[in-house]
């Protein structure tokens, strides 16, 4: 998860302190408005019953697309149970606290069948999905059937029915940050290792990314050419609106970061798939 809100109650405190020295995170303590803030996260953690958690959540959800996955979690550090957003990242987070000896309590249909929603396999393999409504027939067709999944390599025009997922790759966008006269060969080193790390390839990138102050980097500029891939350098008003979940030495320049608010913003759906990762003289982001 990029940005993890921790909720707990004070007799909790400590419980969500080992929860954050594990998993990162912010700790809000509860109150009427700590779910509402914690809306703002990609991910929420609630230490306390189902029930209290379902209740604050009601008003505020949206959609499943949009809405960040809720786990909620025992005072005693027993039990994870996903609430909302179990195939958009819950389980995930479930699973995660499984490793604090936790036992993840996971009711999404597919997984318990022992199969991958249309959801899980899009994030592996690095898709969005287009047609997000088809997800509903498609995963009741997985418990009962092994769904096939096909690549078509265009030129193609493809009409499918309702009960056909699109999946849709070459979406991703790499954010580059950099050293004043970085030579390509670094930022190209970077690029193929970062891709690499989320079993991504160039072909999957619809373009580059990087803070207008660096228009002028020809490290960046060649390695985009080299890649036939277009880099935009994004407006530092811009590049401030957007949280960075990393801290950079960015903000000696006036910048929240570089790699990462660059990648989000132009990317589909705000997601980082990579976080801010320090090259010798390179930091690369990567976000769907």
């Amino acid at each position: 998860m990029d940005r993890l809100a921790i909720i707990t109650f004070p007799r909790s405190l400590d419980a969500a302190q080992k929860i954050k020295e594990a998993l990162g995170g912010e700790i809000i303590m509860y109150s009427d408005s700590a779910f509402r803030q914690a809306f703002e996260y990609d991910a929420v953690i609630a230490i306390m019953a189902a029930g209290i958690a379902v209740r604050n959540i009601a008003p505020l959800i949206r959609d499943k697309w949009s809405d960040p996955p809720i786990v909620v979690v025992d005072s005693g550090l027993n039990f994870a149970v996903p609430v909302l957003g179990g195939h958009h990242g819950g389980n995930e987070l479930a699973r995660k606290l499984g490793g604090l000896g936790m036992i993840p309590v996971i009711t999404t249909a597919t997984e318990v069948a022992g199969r991958e929603s249309v959801e899980t396999i899009a994030d592996k393999i690095g898709c969005r999905i287009v047609n997000r409504d088809s997800t509903k027939q498609v995963n009741m067709a997985i418990l009962d059937e092994d769904v096939e999944v096909l690549q078509v390599k265009g030129p193609r025009i493809v009409v499918v029915d309702e009960d056909v997922s699109v999946l849709k790759k070459h979406g991703l966008v790499v954010g580059i940050g950099a050293n004043s006269g970085v030579s390509a060969l670094e930022v190209k080193e970077a690029v193929l290792d970062a891709l690499a790390v989320i079993n991504a390839n160039v072909d999957d990138v619809k373009c580059f990314a990087s803070a207008r102050i660096k228009e002028n980097e020809q490290g960046i500029i060649d390695t985009a050419a080299m890649f036939g891939k277009e880099v935009n350098f994004i407006s530092h008003e811009l590049l401030n609106s957007i949280p960075a979940p990393t801290p950079s030495k960015a903000k000696a320049l006036g910048l929240n970061g570089v790699c990462e608010p660059a990648a989000l913003a132009l990317s589909w759906e705000k997601k980082l798939l990579l976080k801010k990762r320090k090259y010798a003289n390179v930091t690369i982001a990567i976000a769907r």
